[in-house]
This record gives C-alpha cells, structure tokens and sequence, in this order.
C-alpha cells in the first residue's frame, strides 16, 4: 500500500522511518535486451545467453543500472507526496551494487526516508532505497537518493 505524505510537513515527520517495500518485480530477459539497446552496453554476462551460462554467475545477469533505474517505478508503490508542485530526481549520494540480479529474478524496493533538508529551491529528500533479491540475503543494490520537493 502506498504512503502518501501530504506537503513537506507530513515528509518532515517521518524522517528515520522505513515507508515500506514494493511489490515484487520479475526482471526478464527483454527487459535486460531493451535496457542494452538503449545503453549500447550489450556485455555478454547480460545479453549471450548461451555465453552466459558457462559464466560465473551460470545465466545471464541484470545491468547495475537497469537495477538502480527501476527505482522510480518500484518506489511510487510504496509512497508519494502530494501537495508539491513537483518531485524530481536531484541526484546520488552513494550507490553501491553488491549482489548480480540473475535474469528471471525477482526484486522489490525498500524505501526509507534519511533527511529532509529545506532550502530556497524546496525541500530535498534523503531517501536510502535497498533493492532486494528473493531468497537472496545480500541487496542487490543500495543507492542514497535524493529527491527535490519543489512548493
């Protein structure tokens, strides 16, 4: 279910909280195809199939960066803000990418909220988003995102 925060106030309350997980999301093999055609990245760990399972991981694998970029998607199921002119992505503490998202896997995201901090352009949200692997202990990814609340 998602969380929806009403104006800053309701985001500012709610700094420290884990706002919840996504659904889980199965990444396929022409999602890892497409997101290759739109990166030029067409490396044989994520796109020969046939290579691939000879490889270490034993089939093909999901790009880091098709990984990190299905943060929004995931994301808006767990929460939104309302009350904003606008919610745009600001940038990128840290990211880090610490286990393979072998293909036909399924992830999910678990969001929380790290900092607010309000400036003169809006309010900048400090999010910490763990993109989880099924049965897989270790994330597959870790990224401190920033989002900018625009009034």
């Amino acid at each position: 279910m998602t969380r929806v925060f009403h104006g800053v106030p309701e985001v500012l309350a709610a700094v420290g909280e884990h706002l919840g997980y996504s659904d889980w999301h199965r990444v396929t093999q022409d999602q890892i195809d497409t997101f290759a055609r739109a990166t030029g990245d067409f490396q044989w760990i994520h796109c020969d199939a046939e290579r691939a399972a000879t490889g270490p991981f034993g089939r093909t694998i999901a790009h880091g960066y098709l990984t990190l970029s299905l943060v929004p998607v995931l994301s808006k199921q767990v929460y939104a803000v309302e009350g904003v002119a606008m919610e745009m992505n600001y940038g990128a503490n840290k990211i880090r990418f610490l286990a393979p998202v072998p293909v036909d896997s399924r992830i999910r995201l678990g969001v929380q909220l790290q900092e607010v901090v309000e400036g003169g352009s809006g309010a900048q949200m400090v999010m910490v988003m763990t993109v989880q692997i099924e049965d897989v202990a270790r994330p597959a990814c870790v990224a401190e995102v920033v989002y900018l609340l625009v009034p």
